[in-house]
């Protein structure tokens, strides 16, 4: 999907500018139908494994490895990085996201700041609105521990996606309540394509013509 191009300031310029910032906007509270209100409850309740679920054991060692030499100046605990991003991963796919999708969401909304609130008081790595856990959750939900923060934002965005049949643009914009401004969607995906873009091994091989099929 192509995304509007930005009408000022240039992207890099904006990323440069707005990095390590919580960009959480006015994300709206609306009414939910009880059906999806109890779907989007029991996906947040969910308590499986968070192991993430990669196509072999070289690929996951390859997608942690490449990751997380990105991520070592924003988070340098060498195991706090990796148990991130495999929530991340396991969050992101869980939900029918791209996992790079999500990390440049994070990057653009908190910065990888764990503890981030915004000015609107949207909570932790992926801004989310403390309204969310009063719809959808349970009191005891920590919006600042780790795999909730990301549940609930991937269950979030997917819902978002969902109601505007699978246009990102719009449902990044709903997600930071700015729904039909170009900035914010077009620096999630400036982000994505920048600093998290991951050819997984198999394409590689055939773009570099060492497919063996």
């Amino acid at each position: 999907m192509r995304l509007p191009s930005l009408l000022s300031l240039p992207l890099a310029l904006l990323l440069c500018t707005l990095a390590g910032t919580a960009q959480a906007g006015a994300q709206r509270e609306e009414d939910l139908s009880a059906s999806v209100r109890a779907a989007l409850h029991a996906a947040v309740s969910d308590r499986s494994s968070p192991e993430p679920v990669f196509r072999s054991v070289e690929e996951k060692h390859r997608w942690l490895t490449e990751m997380s030499a990105k991520l070592a100046k924003r988070m340098p605990d060498a195991r706090e990085r990796v148990e991130f991003l495999k929530t991340v991963h396991y969050e992101a796919t869980r939900a029918g996201l791209d996992p790079q999708l999500v990390l440049g969401l994070i990057q653009v909304e908190s910065g990888f700041k764990k503890y981030a609130v915004s000015s609107a008081g949207a909570r932790g790595y992926m801004q989310i609105m403390p309204f969310w856990v009063r719809a959808i959750g349970t009191p005891d939900n920590n919006l600042f521990h780790l795999r909730t923060n990301l549940r609930y934002g991937c269950t979030i965005l997917r819902h978002y996606l969902d109601i505007e049949k699978g246009d990102l643009y719009r449902a990044l914009g709903r997600y930071n309540g700015s729904l039909g401004k170009p900035q914010y969607p077009n620096l999630v995906r400036g982000a994505w394509e920048k600093h998290w873009a991951y050819v997984p091994a198999r394409l590689a091989q055939v773009d570099n013509g060492t497919s063996t099929r």
